[in-house]
């Protein structure tokens, strides 16, 4: 391989070439991953994240839009291959996939990286994790609590080669093929991860032999030490001190009358943070567990958010982060323990480290918002015996702000950019029909700054089926901050075509004959401020908007009606 430089000493010119290009680079393979996927949890929803890894296993750079709960894992997965293989055990045209509980997240997320080679030499890896709808065990789809350990999970696959030096392993094709139920689709999916990592890998072997490896890698280095000082100059802003907040989830889903603690010690001191998990709940013998990645990512979401919001992702970006947590916490379970609902707990574990910090950053920091990764699991046989599983994530609000209300309908903190699937396209793929889809009114907690809204959406069967539901954050709803009130809670109703209505909390498998109706409210976000200080004006368009009843407008904030600010409305 040719250095085209004598010195590896980074011009800000080629800097910032590098900079672009590397980003570039990871958004491009999304895209490719987009366009080439069979599911609509990866080419609409974009359950995926891509990046660049070094030899090391430090993330070089993510696409913008990549999960943000997915931040800490795409390196602990290529760095899991290279303690296995070596450095010298991959070849030019290797595939890798790896969705092994080291990872800490449910088997579904499946992990294809390829090494990059130019001249011979072995120079990083492109990689990217994509969302599976099936992986095989007993699990379909979301929030099944039913598992007790991964083994009931679905296939584990351990940095195995799924392409050896460009030649297809067909024995390990032919055992996913017949362990998912959907193969078509997760094949096809895997292929489309495949293609991503090529190309992704084949434009920093471009990069590369334009500039030499000890250039673009000094390059690297100069963006990781930017980051580093610019975060490390806002850390240094905040009051040093020891930051402690508590709150819980409902339950583990099996032990229905056992809170799960979720408690966070922050600590400031000089230009690093650390964040203390050592008083979480311990790991349940249910599936809500991750492995020690997921804990790690809540810290890394809540960090970055506080320190680098408009920063593109790589490693420069978590150097003044300390994470503490031992193992055996619902956070940092042990190996073997079921992590099937591996990311319940992040949106509350990460809201809790904000709250600790509320007092430090009094203008910065929001009311908890909706708190969960809400979604729908269906499932079943359409009437020509075909399988289906329809999946959907939902939105929620957002907790009020310092200076303005919180937003409506955004999915949660842990899914940064995803979006949920448009209701044409899940009505012409399953068996459903989406009867509503609209804001909820009086979900927003009251607030000087309104929480945002959840979303109430209801589906009907157009044949038998099965529902799982797991909603969250029903008996500690989103708080509200600063004297501001708390956002509604999550809830489930069935209505069915024979019998009762019913609220859900938590199911699996939960039977529906054709015609029943499901309707999901999702939670609000918690208020910011004392309501009676709310501008007036924002409160009759509140009403007017159908944002806020008239009778919760009259409770809340002393709200009557005027001829300018009419008492109803029709729907």
């Amino acid at each position: 391989m040719t250095n085209k430089t004598n010195s590896a000493e980074a011009h800000p010119i080629t800097v910032e070439v590098v900079r672009n290009s590397i980003v570039a680079y990871a958004d491009e393979m999304g895209n490719a991953l987009c366009k080439a996927a069979y599911n609509m949890m990866i080419y609409e929803v974009r359950d995926f994240c891509c990046g660049l890894i070094d030899t090391k296993g430090r993330m070089i750079s993510q696409n913008r839009g990549g999960l943000p709960i997915f931040l800490a894992d795409l390196g602990v997965a290529v760095e899991d291959g290279i303690k296995r293989w070596g450095l010298d055990g991959f070849k030019p045209g290797d595939i890798m996939i790896m969705n092994h509980e080291v990872c800490g997240q449910h088997l579904n997320n499946v992990v294809i990286y390829a090494p990059c080679f130019v001249d011979g030499e072995l120079v990083a890896f492109a990689a990217n994790r994509a969302h599976w709808v099936d992986i095989g065990g007993m699990r379909i789809g979301f929030g099944s609590s039913l598992t007790t350990e991964i083994f009931a999970e679905g296939l584990q696959m351990r940095s195995l080669k799924i392409y050896e030096a460009g030649v297809r392993n067909e024995t390990l094709w032919q055992i996913i093929n017949d362990n998912v139920r959907f193969p078509h689709a997760c094949l096809g999916d895997m292929r489309a991860q495949v293609a991503s990592c090529q190309l992704g890998a084949r434009r920093y072997g471009e990069l590369v032999q334009r500039y030499g490896r000890a250039t673009v890698e000094a390059c690297i280095d100069k963006v990781w030490d930017q980051a580093d000082i610019k975060v490390r100059s806002v850390i240094e802003q905040i009051p040093d001190g020891v930051y402690v907040a508590e709150s819980a989830l409902d339950n583990d889903g099996r032990n229905l009358d056992q809170p799960i603690k979720i408690k966070t010690t922050v600590t400031i001191k000089g230009s690093v943070m650390s964040v203390d998990f050592s008083e979480m709940n311990p790991q349940t013998h249910s599936p809500l567990n991750s492995g020690k990645s997921g804990g790690i990512a809540a810290a890394r979401v809540a960090f970055k958010a506080i320190t680098s919001p408009d920063l593109d992702v790589n490693e420069g970006c978590f150097r003044a982060l300390e994470v503490i947590i031992p193992e055996g916490t619902i956070v940092s379970a042990k190996p073997g323990a079921a992590i099937g609902l591996w990311s319940i707990a992040l949106p509350t574990t990460i809201d809790t480290i904000l709250k600790a910090l509320s007092p430090a950053l009094p203008n910065r920091i929001p009311a908890a918002h909706k708190g969960d990764m809400g979604g729908c699991s269906f499932y079943g046989f359409r009437e020509d015996g075909s399988r289906f599983l329809l999946l959907n994530i939902f939105g929620g609000g957002w907790g009020g702000r310092p200076s303005e209300d919180g937003e409506d309908a955004s999915v949660s903190v842990c899914q940064g950019d995803v979006r949920n699937s448009p209701v044409e396209l899940q009505e012409i793929r399953y068996p459903m029909l989406v009867e509503e889809h609209a804001l909820r009114e009086d979900s927003g907690g009251p607030g000087a700054y309104r929480g945002g809204l959840g979303v109430k959406i209801t589906y009907r069967t157009l044949v038998p089926s099965k529902v799982t539901i797991m909603c969250e954050r029903t008996k500690v709803p989103p708080w509200g901050l600063n004297g501001g009130g708390n956002g509604a809670h999550n809830v489930a109703v069935i209505r069915p075509q024979e019998g009762v209505e019913r609220i859900v909390y938590k199911g699996t498998e939960i039977p529906l004959a054709k015609g029943d109706c499901v309707t999901f409210l999702t939670a609000g976000g918690g208020g910011f401020g004392p309501p009676e200080t709310r501008d007036r004006d924002a409160v009759a368009n509140d009403v007017a908007q159908g944002f806020v009843s008239p009778e919760k407008a009259k409770d809340y904030y002393g709200w009557r009606a005027t001829a300018s600010a009419p008492s109803s409305l029709s729907a």
